[in-house]
């Protein structure tokens, strides 16, 4: 807190706290973080059912999740004191994200492989979660830290100036934990005084089903952040759902042809666009927006826009000056150097034209 006393001043930055009060109470165990709801939400569904009815199945308990949450919220439900279910609706998405890693489809790539077969897809992930290194990390957004990170291998994306691309492109080769073994992880940081359990990578797109299964036995009440480059399927986006608590996204590139030749991400504005609202019809959501040397008015300018008219001016939004080249940035001429002072007060001007009220820099 000495190194970022931005992160206590932020407990009384009002527009924060409206954006994510319900992350606020969490991280103070006012209210319950939704694994934990989820853990204690039954459902019925056996392991013979139909992929497609176990879905018609989820589709209907998400509503009534989000029912009982807000009775568990205003205490009119006590899940401290309820038998727990035979299956409950977390059990469901493992199931069901189970028989997904048999023909994966947890990123819009679908690359179908069969990862129990040891098939292995675009982002190289297999069945066991690679876990490059986790710790308290206090260069978060304000409001997040201390952040309990737990950053895992492999990746979804191919940024040619990816700043963890010893993790993402599997330079290291990770660590491997049992469920309960990483749960310890997560408890063993919220008690050391992290605010949160940060998923983070690479991508934790590819481990949503470890995911999963890991906080099924995560013991303490501490609120899920899932710190992703938000190019994942609308069937992860439907597991995160009653999971996740704070969504920290990535909205990298406008909808011009930018992502592909930087990324080799496809059809990545419609992808975000769909996740970012899916996230904000979920959970509480926080936008992260590198700014790219040259990119102010083909990415900047739009995302921002974006922003303000569909998800509102009071989102919070972190617009990101720490660009440096690294990796194969330097295939892309303008990626060849870092902001000038002129293209940062850009980008602050154009987040001020956009409208946009709670953003920070």
């Amino acid at each position: 807190m000495l190194l970022r006393p931005d992160s206590l001043a932020v407990l009384k930055d009002q527009k924060c706290k409206e954006s994510l009060a319900r992350y606020f109470d969490v991280l103070q165990n006012k209210k319950y973080a939704n694994f934990k709801i989820a853990q204690s939400f039954p459902a019925e569904f056996s392991k013979e059912d139909s992929t497609i009815d176990l879905w018609k199945i989820h589709e209907e308990l998400t509503k009534e999740f989000y029912e009982f949450r807000k009775k568990v919220d205003e205490k009119k439900e006590e899940i401290e004191v309820l038998k727990p279910p035979f299956h409950s609706y977390l059990d469901l998405k493992i199931e069901i994200a189970e028989r997904i890693l048999k023909e994966c489809c947890f990123c819009v790539r679908r690359c179908k492989v069969n990862r129990y077969a040891g098939e292995k897809g675009y982002c190289k992930c297999g069945i066991d979660m690679a876990v490059s290194t986790f710790f308290e990390h206090i260069g978060e957004e304000p409001e997040l830290v201390p952040s309990g990170t737990i950053f895992t291998c492999g990746c979804t994306m191919r940024c040619l100036h990816c700043q963890n691309w010893t993790i993402s492109q599997w330079v290291e080769e990770g660590k491997n934990y049992g469920y309960k073994d990483l749960a310890q992880i997560v408890d063993n940081l919220r008690a050391s005084g992290c605010r949160n359990a940060n998923l983070v990578g690479g991508d934790p797109t590819p481990w949503t089903a470890n995911w999963l299964k890991t906080f099924k036995y995560v013991k303490l009440n501490v609120p899920v952040v899932w710190n992703s480059n938000s190019y994942y399927s609308v069937e992860t986006a439907k597991l995160l759902a009653g999971f996740i608590d704070v969504y920290l996204l990535d909205f990298k590139y406008g909808p011009g042809e930018c992502a592909l030749k930087i990324s080799d991400a496809a059809n990545y504005w419609e992808t975000c666009i769909k996740n970012h609202f899916y996230a904000k019809s979920y959970g509480e959501l926080i936008i992260r927006v590198l700014v790219l040397p040259n990119h102010l008015e083909c990415c900047v300018k739009p995302i921002l826009n974006w922003i303000s008219k569909n998800l509102g001016e009071n989102t919070r939004v972190n617009i990101m000056f720490q660009y440096r080249p690294e990796w194969r940035a330097y295939e892309i001429p303008e990626l060849r150097r870092r902001l000038t002072n002129e293209e940062k007060a850009r980008a602050i001007q154009l987040a001020k034209e956009a409208g946009l009220k709670n953003f920070i820099i």
